[in-house]
């Protein structure tokens, strides 16, 4: 039987509690408030599909922990998932889209795609580090 003395154990700070809420509050104060020094940039499809293809990389391990710097480790399903959502949008809006909109979404579609093969057969061979991130 383990000995229960040696398992780990999470203390509460409630001094932290506050200042986690107070930095919470300032984000939120901020995020809120128009910044007079910079306008957002004109909404578009490529927006979308950024957002779409960060997922995707961090389901395919391409991102480090921004706390530890350590690599965030290959989620298949999920890098499938918006994979496979980045072609949906695609072709969904394929006939709206302009030529350099769609060369750009299908180019990363493919590197994507191609990403997603190369670290599925270096999993099966045994092999933890991802290949270098699409687009670099």
């Amino acid at each position: 039987m383990p000995d229960d003395s040696q398992e780990p154990r999470i203390f509460v700070d409630s001094e932290w509690k506050q200042q986690a809420q107070r930095e919470k509050e300032e984000l939120d104060r901020q995020t809120r408030q128009p910044r007079q020094d910079q306008s957002p940039a004109e909404p578009s499809i490529l927006e979308i599909a950024h957002i779409l293809v960060m997922q995707a990389m961090a389901g395919l391990g391409g991102l480090q922990d921004a706390q530890t710097g350590q690599a965030i480790p290959p989620n298949l399903p999920v890098a499938r998932h918006f994979i496979d959502l980045l072609g949906v949008l695609l072709e969904k809006t394929r006939p709206n889209l302009t030529d350099e909109e769609r060369r750009s979404i299908e180019g990363t579609l493919h590197e994507l795609r191609m990403a997603f093969v190369q670290i599925v057969e270096q999993l099966e061979a045994g092999v933890s580090a991802p290949p270098s991130s699409p687009g670099a």
